[in-house]
């Protein structure tokens, strides 16, 4: 497959929420595609009815647009293999599935879901006795007659061993006898998932199929469809698992009790989208240097399906929350002001506040957006605090004498003309001069009265500016009555 343009696919069931198994997998697939100068393509695979949710779709949609990866083809930009949606080519598989019956390597089953049923509970495992394979072809053609519900099911060789190679775990060999006869079609005329994708990929020229790691063992299967329609067998390149770090410090596969582990959950947190996708890179993926920070067109630029790991992963939710901060920190002081607006408005509503000195105070410090709130939530209401906060040894603070700077820094603030951080500090520094005391012993007490806080996001000059004078001076009035 060496000179051909490289296509993959990303095919989610619109069932919910996007894990971040599935934004990996699309990631990865855009990945190996968009490094080799290829096509992503986009196909919604919606022909297991029953699990359909409502607004799944658009679900996928928006991640996708979210976190930037943009596909050549798909349902909404159609495409010269289209339709990209399973349930509008349900006329496509059909002919597929008769084309093996007829050539014997397929066969129509009757069994009803009774008969089934009764199997799995004779042997605990359900596997199917192969029963109709071996039908009379005139016993067939009653039944077909009599219009007998059926599906359509593959031989599989029942002797032998499947090999593959995969891009990631090299060589893989199953044994056929742990090969079910899998059915194609269902009796109300859907593909079953696994026949739908291979026809689907043949007929989209797809070179790879990326997937986790737990679907190795039933690549045969997929294989010997190729090899029953005669066609080219895609590179396959089977991802490692994403564990979660349980309690007690064991891990097991990533789940909703170790944390969000969906695209919107995790936003909803206030993790951004890029960093979302430059975490969910490294799970599984080695870049060749020690670096850690991407951009998905850096990620592009780096990545090869050789720094793909075996070994599986963990979701480190710590490690998540480092790339975060690193991210915030990179914004300019106005992108970070509109990424925290909505959580600046949760505590203050549609009240005016002087914004920039607030995120100047708070993108060095913030690790999620989600924290923002309970950071700050001090300047809309003073918390209830102990006077022994204004002991202070390090600034030398203490009960006695914290009134007698309070009191001064009332009357000093009060008279100030204009209300802003540099008038704050330019007053309260030559206070303290004045008083001949140093910063720290004036400071401190001044900024436990604004904030009844002993650990604040900002000093007391930042603090002062965001209550706005009347608040300011109401706070240090109850501060001094405290003491």
């Amino acid at each position: 497959m060496e000179n051909k343009l490289v296509r993959t696919r990303f095919a989610p069931s619109p069932t919910g929420f996007m894990h971040v198994g599935n934004l990996r997998t699309a990631l990865f697939e855009y990945l190996i595609a968009k490094s080799q100068q290829g096509k992503f393509i986009l196909r919604i695979e919606d022909t297991d009815q029953e699990r359909l949710v409502e607004g799944a779709v658009d679900v996928i949609y928006d991640t996708l647009q979210q976190v930037g990866l943009d596909h050549d083809e798909g349902p909404d930009i159609g495409g010269e293999y289209g339709p990209y949606i399973q349930s509008q080519r349900k006329d496509t598989y059909r002919p597929y599935a008769e084309q093996l019956v007829r050539e014997g390597k397929a066969y129509y089953c009757f069994c009803t879901k009774e008969r089934l049923e009764s199997l799995h509970q004779e042997d605990g495992f359900g596997g199917y006795d192969r029963h109709c394979r071996d039908l009379p072809a005139e016993e067939v053609q009653r039944l077909l007659d009599a219009g007998t519900p059926y599906v359509i099911r593959q031989k599989m060789p029942t002797e032998g061993s499947t090999t593959f190679q995969d891009a990631v775990f090299g060589e893989i060999t199953i044994e056929n006898k742990e090969l079910e006869d899998q059915i194609l079609l269902k009796s109300d005329g859907y593909p079953t998932y696994n026949f739908a994708n291979v026809i689907d990929d043949h007929l989209m020229h797809i070179t790879h199929v990326v997937r986790g790691s737990e679907y190795l063992t039933s690549t045969p299967k997929y294989n010997l469809l190729y090899e029953a329609f005669g066609w080219e067998v895609p590179t396959y390149v089977h991802l490692p698992l994403i564990m979660g770090k349980n309690e007690d410090g064991s891990v097991s596969k990533l789940s909703k009790r170790h944390g969000s582990t969906s695209f919107a959950g995790l936003v909803k947190e206030g993790y951004l989208p890029e960093t979302i996708v430059n975490y969910i890179a490294l799970l599984g993926w080695c870049p060749k240097d020690n670096r850690e920070i991407f951009s998905l067109q850096e990620l592009v630029e780096n990545f090869s399906i050789d720094g793909i790991s075996k070994a599986p992963s963990v979701f480190d939710y710590d490690k998540l929350d480092w790339f975060n901060g690193e991210y915030l920190r990179a914004k300019t002081p106005e992108e970070f002001t509109a990424l925290a607006m909505p959580w600046y408005q949760q505590v203050f509503g549609q009240e005016e506040k002087p914004w920039d000195v607030l995120t100047s105070i708070l993108q060095p410090r913030v690790i999620r957006l989600i924290d923002i709130p309970g950071m700050i939530g001090f300047f809309k209401e003073l918390p209830e605090y102990d006077a022994a906060l204004f002991v202070n040894k390090k600034s030398k603070a203490n009960l006695e004498n914290a009134p007698v700077m309070l009191k001064a820094a009332m009357e000093a603030l009060s008279s100030l003309p204009e209300w802003n951080v540099t008038a704050i500090h330019d007053c309260l520094i030559q206070l303290a001069q004045k008083l001949e005391v140093k910063n720290g012993t004036l400071l401190w007490p001044v900024r436990i009265a604004a904030a009844g806080m002993q650990v604040t996001p900002g000093g007391a000059m930042e603090i002062l500016a965001i209550l706005g004078k009347e608040e300011a001076l109401r706070r240090l009035e109850l501060g001094l009555a405290k003491l």
